[in-house]
């Protein structure tokens, strides 16, 4: 379809438009969405549940973005988000979670030092193929545990910020004692290697100063055993979303929003809710008319994205130890290396390999054939009886032109107000997304709670400008929280 060319405030009637500005003002406004991961789902849930006149433009053929749940191997495996992260009443995703009648299976309480996983899940080889004594792994985990503290010390004596891992050599320094040696060390190695996993990112890179300032939700951590999908397909139910719609360029004019897509059409509307992908805005894939501000740009420029990637394994008998974790040792992190073990969650046979950081962008420039047989040398190496995959499937979270990384994270030396700047909105556009979720960035719920927000914020700006009051209800917010049905967690 072609546009029209869009010359002034009276000549809104674009071929393909959402709504006509040149007739009277609809009632009620009309919002556009920009991506359909789960953050823009729940915006664009609670803004139609309110009535409103709401249209879902997503770049992929499938909603969910970054949540991705993929059925190739007859059974769910989430090839993104994997995790809820606070198995608790106050998680903003409890509800629908209770409603639906999902699954969880916890992978740690509330004091894993690996965050994800208790000490006790895992069964650690080193490169000879021996497995690491548990007595020493609990052990190294303490003294890590130790050192992470000490690192809180050194960020109190120093003005300027630094990475984690100059802070703990700072740390191993001043307390010989927490050095390890030998096997020791690489078992030190490895739990850097989680720690980067959880952040996306390497130890090198990630700040001092911020790296344990994020509000960890209670209850500990637990695998979507049914896989995220169900909870996404419910959300997204009967609302007006567009696939294959890759936005161009943003127009803010006469308090109007102008969004055009990959082919010309143009969607009109009173305002618009960004929820793309950090890096895709990093990478500066849309247009925006006028230019955004500077402290918006800054913030999208200095806020880290991480990449997490994961190459899933099908096997047609299980052949590995009943543990959640299977884990390789080494001298370094990035040669240190991890399978989650889905059949412990799920009954299904499949081992899950998972690389962060720069690891995980090399493991990018392999063919999926090559990046197979470079995890199945890893797996031969502790489990000589392993047999090769009937199917598998490999992730590039950060080639992919939709999302060009996995999380944010923070980095060395940057602002403390970065999520606060990048979730402001611009005059009637609004950003949400995990990376606009200033306690629970990096996560499913933060990402869902950073679209109901920026819904909310939205409508306060609308109720003005139409003279409108208390036209929105989050629905899914207030009413299924009352719905009381406990959470189904495997492994108590």
């Amino acid at each position: 379809m072609e546009s029209k060319n869009l010359s002034s405030c009276e000549d809104f009637s674009v071929a393909g438009s959402f709504f006509s500005p040149i007739e009277k003002k609809p009632s009620p406004p009309s919002v556009i969405v920009i991506g359909g991961g789960i953050s823009g789902i729940a915006a664009a849930r609670a803004l139609t549940n309110a009535s409103f006149k709401v249209i879902l433009l997503e770049s992929r053929d499938r909603i969910g973005g970054r949540v991705h749940t993929d059925y190739s191997f007859m059974c769910p495996v989430d090839m993104g988000a994997s995790w809820l992260h606070g198995v608790c009443n106050e998680n903003s995703l409890a509800p629908f979670i209770r409603l639906l009648g999902l699954k969880l299976y916890r992978t740690s309480g509330d004091n894993s030092i690996l965050y994800d996983h208790d000490l006790e899940s895992f069964a650690l080889f080193g490169m000879d193929g021996q497995q690491v004594p548990q007595e020493l792994v609990i052990k190294v985990g303490e003294a890590f545990e130790k050192i992470l503290k000490e690192t809180m010390k050194v960020r109190d004596e120093h003005l300027d910020d630094m990475s984690v891992l100059q802070a703990i050599s700072i740390v191993l320094d001043k307390h010989p004692e927490l050095r390890q040696e030998g096997l020791a060390y690489e078992v030190l190695q490895w739990y850097i290697c989680r720690m980067e996993a959880w952040f996306a990112a390497d130890v090198d890179a990630i700040s001092l100063k911020n790296w344990d300032q994020e509000h960890v939700l209670t209850g500990g951590h637990a695998l979507m055993v049914q896989g995220y999908n169900p909870l996404i397909e419910a959300l997204a139910g009967d609302l007006n979303i567009r696939l294959n719609h890759r936005v161009t360029k943003i127009v803010q004019r006469c308090n109007l929003v102008i969004v055009t897509v990959e082919g010309g059409t143009n969607f009109v509307a009173d305002a618009a809710i960004i929820t793309v992908p950090l890096g895709v805005l990093k990478a500066n894939l849309i247009e925006f008319e006028p230019k955004l501000p500077d402290w918006k740009l800054s913030a999208i420029s200095d806020i880290g994205v991480g990449i997490e990637n994961k190459v899933a394994l099908r096997f047609s008998a299980v052949f590995w130890p009943n543990v959640e974790v299977l884990g390789v040792v080494a001298p370094i992190s990035h040669a240190c290396g991890y399978f989650l073990n889905l059949h412990k969650a799920t009954g299904n046979p499949v081992l899950v390999y998972m690389a962060a950081g720069s690891f995980a962008v090399e493991l990018e420039k392999l063919s999926d054939g090559e990046a197979v047989n470079f995890v199945m040398l890893q797996l031969k190496n502790i489990l000589p009886h392993a047999t090769r995959p009937a199917q598998y499937l490999v992730s590039r979270w950060g080639s992919d032109i939709n999302s060009l990384g996995s999380y944010s994270c923070d980095l060395v030396g940057k602002p403390a107000d970065l999520y606060e700047r990048f979730r402001a909105p611009v005059d009637n556009l609004y950003f949400a997304g995990e990376a606009a979720s200033i306690d629970h960035s990096g996560s499913v719920h933060g990402a869902y709670s950073s679209g109901i927000s920026a819904a909310e914020d939205c409508q306060r700006r609308l109720q003005m400008q139409y003279g409108i009051s208390d036209l929105l209800k989050i629905v899914f917010r207030g009413e299924m929280s009352e719905i009381i049905v406990p959470l189904q967690i495997s492994r108590m």
